[in-house]
């Protein structure tokens, strides 16, 4: 008989290092992947980088091109009114600049000829407001004068020894839309860059989220076998009339609670049932169950100002494993000995319940708030940071709320809000 539990020990053992290598090989296939796409994601956002400045520089040598020859252009036309004055013996250059008005408008150059007394006279290209009077008309291509000036440097016409007028241009509008094109264009791989990263970021959460599921169930399929063989201590017990019945009690509650946590993890992925449960006796019970469990240096206190009779739709066991982490964690922050006061109140919104969990522990530092509920973040040194991942998930996903750090100061301690709706059917 002893050889036989003896060799069933051995099969057991043979089994849990298999399932166990088994479980780090799926794990290790993750992480590599991880490292894939991180890697990938790095190369993408070089390659976005490296577009982006080669179609700036690009960009910006076309641009300047472009000035030059709109330069080279005007210079052209205001060496055509010269020559052609001083051919025809013309003082008005008026007919001159209009019969060139036909090449000048190929280009779409917004120009105006001023004359040696500073007055504007023949333009092209600019929209003057129509029904205005001729006064109007003045001041609006004197005030386009003065803003042409400031774009560009005026053109010199000289008409003779004495008189000189002055071309006044602004770019074209090709010309304008080209100045703004890398931007738009970077504002494009911008948002092709977040876009990508969204998508890098929700796969890899989807991944990881796979990951702790599957080490979730394969965690709740080895606490099976266990569990199973100390309910059958614990009746073995009972039936020793040498042992203490009221040991096997407590032994009892403690399996049940390891029972019910193999459940939770065995449910992890799927959506939790929901039912009316009384919140205020949810809390009170769970409270004196955990305060026979935790130091005895640690001592518990409930301030209650919800009526005794309220009821929320809740997993209790999830909502359950969400009180027990916090404490835990505030338990371990205390180093053993101090006090935890949870506060239950009404929100103003009346559809929500507050829960304020109050250690007096060594408190959180800003740096690590920010990081508090990322998966994988832990303290501790032998922490696998799940725990508060986790219940941010069962408070946000199914009951409809929130968790996070209401206030923390160190070397006095931390308080966690959670709040819930009361239906989170309709939150």
């Amino acid at each position: 008989m002893e050889e036989v539990k003896e060799e069933e020990k051995k099969k057991s053992k043979i089994r849990f290092t298999a399932e166990t290598v088994l479980s780090g090989m799926r794990w290790g296939r993750s992480y590599f992947s991880y490292g894939q796409k991180e890697r990938l994601k790095i190369i993408i956002g070089i390659n976005l980088v490296l577009i982006s400045i080669v179609s700036l520089i690009y960009t910006d040598t076309l641009v300047n091109k472009f000035e030059e020859r709109e330069r080279r252009q005007m210079n052209l036309y205001a060496q055509v009114l010269e020559n052609a004055h001083r051919s025809i013996s013309n003082e008005d250059v008026t007919p001159v600049f209009s019969i060139i008005e036909e090449a000048h408008n190929y280009y779409q150059i917004p120009a105006i000829y001023v004359d040696e007394n500073g007055e504007p006279g023949y333009y092209v290209n600019i929209e003057v407001p129509r029904s205005i009077s001729t006064e109007k008309e003045h001041e609006f291509l004197q005030k386009m004068v003065v803003e042409m000036g400031q774009e560009h440097e005026p053109i010199p016409v000289r008409l003779d020894e004495e008189r000189v007028g002055y071309i006044y241009y602004s770019s074209s509008k090709l010309l304008k839309q080209l100045r703004y094109y890398p931007y738009i264009q970077l504002g494009g791989l911008l948002i092709l860059g977040f876009l990508a990263y969204l998508a890098f970021s929700s796969t890899r959460k989807a991944e990881q989220n796979k990951v702790w599921v599957g080490l979730a169930k394969e965690t709740a399929h080895q606490l099976g076998t266990p569990i199973s063989s100390l309910i059958a201590w614990i009746e073995y017990f009972r039936t020793d009339p040498n042992f203490d019945s009221s040991i096997a009690d407590e032994m009892e509650k403690d399996v049940k609670r390891l029972e019910m946590i193999t459940n939770r993890f065995s449910n992890i992925g799927s959506a939790p049932t929901l039912k009316a449960e009384n919140i205020v006796q949810v809390v009170y019970d769970f409270v004196a169950y955990l305060q026979k469990r935790v130091s005895t240096k640690v001592k518990f206190t409930i301030i209650n100002h919800i009526p005794e009779e309220q009821q929320a739709i809740i997993n209790k066991n999830l909502f359950e494993w969400v009180i027990e982490n916090i404490c835990k964690n505030a338990v371990d922050a205390m180093g053993g000995v101090g006090f935890i006061t949870i506060t239950m109140q009404q929100s103003t919104k009346k559809d929500e319940l507050i829960f304020d969990i109050r250690d007096t522990g060594k408190g959180i530092s800003p740096a690590n708030i920010r990081k508090l509920f990322n998966p994988g973040f832990s303290t501790k040194k032998r922490g696998w940071g799940l725990g508060l991942t986790l219940a941010k998930r069962i408070i946000e996903d199914y009951h409809g709320g929130r968790i996070f750090v209401k206030e923390t100061e160190p070397g006095k301690g931390t308080t966690f809000r959670i709040i819930i709706a009361i239906d989170p059917s309709k939150s």
